[in-house]
């Protein structure tokens, strides 16, 4: 019997609403559900059949992770269940979704794949940060970036301890191949299949030109210092998780060890994914 632990983005009612759906459907296919304690405190008595637990229970009970909501809900689960190899499947209630492949409009053939063990599982790497003693993971990117009443910033880049450039601009993102197509992308990095042996730094808003997107390979330990004297800084985890980070203090991030299971369908591939949330196939023509 799979143990499937639920994990839905509370803000988000539709997303309630998908993972009762599913907690129903994964019982009725033999399946037990197993759901943090937040969640099943929301839930009508007709779902006593969940079993409510703690993270770290979660974390040592469950077989897959079933996610509703987008790719943020991801992150967050990957963050959490980050060091004990157990797959994420995410179903989509957001919008774009690059992670969260699985539509929630399919949700009973997704469902029954699951359970009859028709998915194939991909290993991500993570990006791991030194920084101020502490040790941070991020499956998509790291940023250092101005705060919000900030102006723009000095960012110096080393590679293996060689220095890099001097990125003055609003920021400079840090990416891994799965999280080329987040914030980097909209930066203007480039888009980087799953697979390939290299991180990206992608500078946002840069002073000029001619500073563009690095591609470095993911044995290279990267350094950040931030050399803004009166300027105002913060150190992002993967969009969830923001530090301040004064001048003169530094990063450092190098391909951790760790890495992140995602559950993806049989029949498709990462390139159907661009495809279809890029509309690379559509016709200019008919698509007016």
């Amino acid at each position: 019997m799979k143990t499937i632990a639920i994990f839905s983005n509370s803000s988000k009612e539709q997303a309630k609403d998908f993972a009762e759906y599913a907690s129903i459907k994964i019982r009725d296919l033999g399946g037990k559900v197993i759901a943090e304690d937040e969640f099943c405190n929301c839930l009508e008595s007709s779902f006593s059949f969940i079993e409510p637990c703690d993270k770290l229970d979660l974390k040592k009970k469950a077989d897959i992770v079933l996610t509703f909501g987008g790719d943020g809900t991801i992150l967050s689960a990957a963050k959490l269940f980050l060091k004990t190899g157990v797959p994420i499947m995410g179903i989509n209630v957001g919008k774009l979704g690059f992670l969260a492949e699985y539509h929630s409009d399919k949700l009973d053939k997704g469902l029954t794949d699951l359970m009859n063990g028709n998915f194939r599982v991909v290993e991500r790497i993570v990006l791991e940060a030194e920084f101020k003693n502490k040790t941070y993971y991020a499956l998509n990117d790291f940023v250092l970036e101005k705060s919000v009443t900030s102006r723009m910033i000095t960012v110096k880049a080393f590679t293996n301890g060689n220095h890099v450039a001097d990125y003055k601009a609003d920021g400079l993102i840090t990416t891994t191949p799965t999280g080329s197509t987040a914030y980097s992308l909209s930066c203007g990095g480039p888009i980087i299949a799953p697979g390939t042996p290299v991180f990206c730094l992608t500078p946002i808003s840069p002073h000029t030109l001619n500073l563009r997107p690095l591609v470095v390979p993911d044995s290279s330990e990267i350094k950040l210092e931030l050399n803004s004297f009166s300027n105002s800084a913060q150190f992002v985890v993967d969009g969830r998780e923001i530090l301040a980070i004064e001048n003169d203090e530094s990063v450092i991030m190098r391909k951790s060890r760790e890495k992140v299971k995602l559950i993806k369908p049989l029949t498709t591939s990462y390139y159907d994914l661009l495809r279809e949330k890029l509309l690379w196939a559509t016709d200019a023509k008919t698509s007016q």
